[in-house]
């Protein structure tokens, strides 16, 4: 089992968890393939709003990989993104700068953004088990 983050903008985040899928990189299929049923996957938003540049930097959703392989849907003429089936967690949102310090995949503190740049990146499973604890809530049902 492996654990990643993927990045992207809150609004993009929900519509994921609503309906149960992931993306990644504007809806490529590289990054997805990585993924493999029981994985697990952790939103990291740094906006909060596709296209605005107000800072959000906010861990958005946890969730873990349901389906053997990515599949494409066609959203619009001219856009078919690739996604996975994921069964997100009830989570709150966590903004990332007090956890900084303890992760170990971020090995320069000061510039900390450049880790997330990628889109898509593994972490060690202590460094998920760190955001987790902070990101999950109790199910209501």
């Amino acid at each position: 089992m492996k654990y990643y983050i993927i990045v992207a903008s809150k609004d993009h985040v929900k519509k994921g968890v609503k309906e149960g899928f992931a993306q990644s990189d504007h809806g490529k299929k590289h990054h997805l393939i990585k993924l493999k049923k029981n994985d697990w996957v952790i939103y990291y938003s740094s906006k909060e709003t596709y296209g605005v540049t107000k800072p959000f930097q906010k861990f958005t959703a946890i969730g873990q990989v349901k389906d053997e392989a990515p599949f494409q849907v066609k959203v619009s003429d001219g856009f078919e993104p690739w996604r996975r089936k994921i069964h997100f967690h009830p989570t709150q949102d966590v903004d990332i700068r007090p956890l900084l310090g303890d992760f170990s995949f971020v090995t320069n503190k000061k510039r900390w953004g450049f880790h997330f740049m990628k889109g898509f990146l593994e972490i060690p499973k202590a460094d998920f088990d760190r955001i987790a604890e902070k990101m999950l809530v109790e199910s209501k049902t």
